[in-house]
């Protein structure tokens, strides 16, 4: 197949294909901007012979402490999650009628390999635009945002660039990871287009993502006692350990709160079928049982905030707590805790961007679903349903699996909070002073007389339930939701003309 010849059916399609096109540029873009947000916190030099010394131009701690660059640049890495939920959401953007185009081209000669060409020139040519978007974005940022203060300290690290290797490794990697996983989304196609058929499920999804919700829990659980295990032993943990834990634990349970969406999807839908007497109400119901796992594709970047943002909320807990226990014992440190709780906010901030791509995540998902549907929704209006009553429907259905997955993302964040950081403590051990001076609390003769061992109580401060932080979390992910049901039915009337009845 000859260059032109791809690059014409790569681009070919209708107005969603070039929107699906668009937002997986824009996905790329905002992944590039975060990962090379990241690498600049990481580009920031030491100081030579002195690894701990501060970096003096900058006025937020985060950057000037060389041992708080790591948290930030991997909260920075964070926020590609939902980006990267938000792309596997846009390249379902008219997935169905794509898959029928691809699947005439196999018929009509093309070879597997040829199919996954004009996939891997969509997709790696859309992602490589909005990789290089991103990179002009950054690159302009970085003078725009170069304002020092009066003092010459500078808010931002814009006196530094990454290296210019991992510049090139994100710019061209993105579009090369995205193009890969666009060719493994469409294997089915490129193998043989018959497969390009509707696949009835026989059951309903199993309950198994709890086993790995359990599993994060329990790695983030034996976080601080297999540390103390180490420290008793007097023996170094392998380095491996403590990111195998808090990494491959935190991933355990995110996959097991999106996963788990199906079951909830499919369990909410056969109990609101039992129990519903509505249309509305019963259409949601078994569009819910049909598809479950819609759920999970849907919500995927918005759980994923809300996994992100109550642990944010337990930490912010502990820290207010930790201060609490610092005024009761009465350290000079108690007003350390201020410089935590700052810190908070600019994590707040990030769960509140993170909140946002997910609510475009949810934008694209619904507008998908309302045209992948276009034709059953117009037949249904032909036979008399009114439009009103869809538009119930899918309000039906998205409230419903999203109210349960929110509480279990918010329940399964604050829980891996308390996990690693449990209760701030004090005290409980024995603290032997000696009342004289220095000669005689020396000498063995007169030691004994003047040394005296008192036990020090244990004070334990157990961190408050951020039951507030935790309702405007949920409350913003529900009106999220809210609004973009609104938002996706302005597309229903256009969606559900007879003339959809013709649509191929």
């Amino acid at each position: 197949m000859r260059p032109a010849t791809l690059a014409r059916l790569a681009v070919a399609g209708t107005r969603t294909d070039t929107a699906r096109v668009v937002l997986t540029g824009f996905s790329a873009a905002l992944a590039t901007l975060a990962v090379l947000a990241a690498l600049t916190v990481l580009a920031i030099p030491e100081v030579p012979g002195d690894a701990w010394a501060q970096a003096e131009q900058y006025r937020n701690n985060l950057l000037r402490e060389p041992g708080l660059r790591g948290g930030t640049a991997f909260a920075l890495l964070l926020l590609t999650i939902p980006v990267l939920a938000l792309a596997g959401q846009c390249a379902r953007l008219g997935a169905p009628a794509r898959d029928r185009r691809l699947a005439a081209v196999r018929l009509a000669g093309a070879t597997p390999g040829q199919v996954t060409g004009i996939v891997v020139a969509e997709t790696g040519v859309a992602g490589l635009l909005g990789a290089l978007a991103g990179l002009a974005a950054y690159l302009g940022g970085r003078d725009l945002l170069h304002r020092p203060d009066e003092r010459g300290l500078l808010p931002l690290p814009t006196d530094v660039l990454p290296p210019a290797g991992a510049v090139a490794a994100v710019v061209l990697g993105l579009p090369v990871v995205a193009a890969v996983a666009s060719a493994l989304l469409l294997r089915r196609v490129t193998a043989t287009p018959f497969g390009v058929v509707r696949r009835v499920r026989r059951r309903g999804p199993r309950p198994w993502p709890g086993l790995l919700i359990g599993l994060g829990l329990a790695a983030f659980a034996a976080f601080r006692p297999v540390g103390l295990w180490f420290e008793r032993q007097q023996i170094e943990p392998p380095p491996w350990l403590p990111p195998v834990l808090l990494v491959g634990g935190g991933l355990a349970a995110m996959i097991g709160v999106v996963a788990g969406t199906g079951w909830i999807s499919y369990a909410t839908g056969r109990l609101l079928h039992r129990y519903a007497r509505r249309p509305a109400a019963l259409l949601a119901a078994r569009r819910l049982a049909a598809d479950p796992w819609a759920g999970s594709r849907t919500f995927a970047a918005l759980l994923a905030a809300m996994l992100f943002g109550a642990g944010a909320a337990g930490l912010r807990a502990y820290f207010t707590a930790q201060d609490e226990l610092y005024r009761r014992i009465g350290a000079e440190s108690a007003g350390g805790g201020d410089f935590y709780l700052d810190t908070m906010d600019l994590v707040d901030l990030a769960v509140v961007v993170a909140m946002v791509i997910a609510a475009g995540g949810l934008v694209v998902a619904l507008v998908e679903g309302i045209t992948a549907r276009r034709r059953t929704y117009a037949a249904l209006v032909a036979t008399g349903v009114p439009r009103a009553t869809l538009g119930r429907a899918i309000a039906w259905q998205s409230l419903v699996p999203a109210v349960p997955a929110v509480a279990v993302a918010l329940t399964v964040g604050l829980l891996l909070a308390r996990g690693v950081f449990g209760s701030p403590t004090a005290g409980g051990y024995t603290m032997t002073s000696c009342d004289a001076g220095g000669t005689l609390c020396t000498d063995p003769a007169t030691e004994a007389r003047y040394t005296r061992t008192e036990w020090v109580p244990r004070v334990i401060v157990p961190p408050d339930v951020p039951l507030e932080q935790l309702a405007l979390l949920g409350a913003g992910a529900l009106a999220a939701v809210l609004v973009t049901v609104a938002v996706g039915l302005l597309f229903l009337r256009a969606g559900t003309a007879v003339e959809e009845l013709r649509t191929t």
